[in-house]
C-alpha cells in the first residue's frame, strides 16, 4: 500500500478487489451471503460502500472465494484494518449516514468533480447562511444542533477546494436553481455572489442551463462524477435520493452520465454568460 493513501482510498481498493474475486470465483451476491449466514443484503452493502467489512468478514469471504496464499490474503486483511480507520468526519457521525461518510472520503481523494444540479447550488459552493436554509427546510425533521453540524460537515467539505492538489470542480446547474431565494433575498445574493466569485478561480467552471433550452439530458435528477487521480480507478457516480445514497461504478452505467454532462455543457451558458447571468439574477433577488 501506497505510502499517505487515505483510509478511503484503501476501502475502495479492498472493496474492488473483494467484489473481482468474488466474480471469479463465480458466486452471486446472495450465494456468498448464504454460505457466510449473513443478511442477503450484506454483500451488496459491502461491495457498494455502504458497510465497511470487518478482518473477519474478510478472511471469511477469502475462504469462500478460494484464496489461500498467505500473502495476498494478509495483503487483504490488512487493508481492510486500514479501511476501518477514521476521517476528519468520524465526529460528525450522529448526524451522517455510513454511506455519505463514504462519499465524503471519496469527494476529498477525487482529481475531478462533475457534478450537475437542477433545484440547488451545489454543496461544494454553498455559502454557510445558504446552506443552512437548506438543510432546516429538507425533508428530515432536525432540531437545532442537528442542523449546525449538518452545515458544519458542507463548509469542511468545502476544504477540498483550498488544498494545492486541489480537484477541478465543474460545475452545471439548472436556472432554477438560481432563481429560488433559498433563505430569503439576503442569503441568496450572497449565495450569487459566492458563485460568480468561485467561477472566476482557475479550477472551478460554473455553467447555468437557462429556461429557454427546454428539455435537456438532466431532467431525470442530479448527479455527481467522482473522477480519479490512479489511471486504474475508474470514474463513479454518486447520486442523493430521500429514500437512500446510490453508486454507479459500472464502466458503461457510468459512460452514460459522463455523455449525459457533456450534452449538459454543450447545451448550457458559457462560463463568461453564466456570470452575466448570475449577476444579473443577484441584482433582481436585492
Amino acid at each position: 500500500m501506497a505510502a499517505g493513501e487515505s483510509p478511503t482510498v484503501r476501502r475502495r481498493q479492498l472493496i474492488n478487489e473483494l467484489k473481482r474475486l468474488r466474480e471469479s470465483a463465480g458466486l452471486t451476491q446472495d450465494q456468498v451471503a448464504e454460505q457466510m449466514d449473513w443478511h442477503p443484503t450484506k454483500v451488496f452493502r459491502i461491495e457498494t460502500g455502504r458497510t465497511g467489512p470487518h478482518p473477519n468478514d474478510v478472511r471469511g469471504l477469502l475462504d469462500i472465494y478460494g484464496v489461500t496464499g498467505t500473502t495476498q490474503r494478509a495483503a487483504l486483511i490488512q487493508l481492510a484494518k486500514d479501511a476501518r480507520k477514521r476521517g476528519w468526519w468520524y465526529s460528525y457521525r450522529d448526524v451522517l449516514p455510513s454511506r455519505y461518510e463514504f462519499y465524503i472520503g471519496m469527494e476529498s481523494e477525487a482529481s475531478s468533480v462533475r457534478t450537475f444540479e437542477l433545484a440547488v447550488i451545489p454543496g461544494l459552493l454553498q455559502t454557510e447562511d445558504y446552506a443552512r436554509a437548506l438543510v432546516s427546510g429538507g425533508p428530515m425533521e432536525l432540531d437545532t444542533d442537528e442542523i449546525q453540524r449538518r452545515v458544519e460537515v458542507r463548509m469542511a467539505r468545502q476544504q477540498v477546494l483550498d488544498r494545492t492538489d486541489r480537484p477541478q470542480l465543474w460545475a452545471i446547474i439548472d436556472e432554477a436553481a438560481i432563481r429560488r431565494p433559498i433563505g430569503g433575498p439576503k442569503v441568496m445574493a450572497a449565495q450569487l455572489r459566492h458563485l460568480i466569485e468561485a467561477s472566476e478561480q482557475g479550477k472551478t467552471t460554473v455553467q447555468v442551463i437557462p429556461y429557454r433550452v427546454g428539455a435537456h439530458s438532466g431532467t431525470g435528477g442530479p448527479f455527481i462524477i467522482l473522477g480519479f487521480p490512479t489511471a486504474t480507478d475508474v470514474d463513479v457516480v454518486y447520486m442523493e435520493t430521500i429514500g437512500g445514497n446510490l453508486w454507479v461504478d459500472q464502466y458503461e452505467e457510468v459512460q452514460l452520465y459522463s455523455t449525459a454532462f457533456d450534452h449538459l455543457r454543450a447545451v448550457a451558458l458559457s462560463p463568461d454568460d453564466t456570470r452575466a447571468m448570475l449577476d444579473k439574477a443577484r441584482q433582481e433577488v436585492q
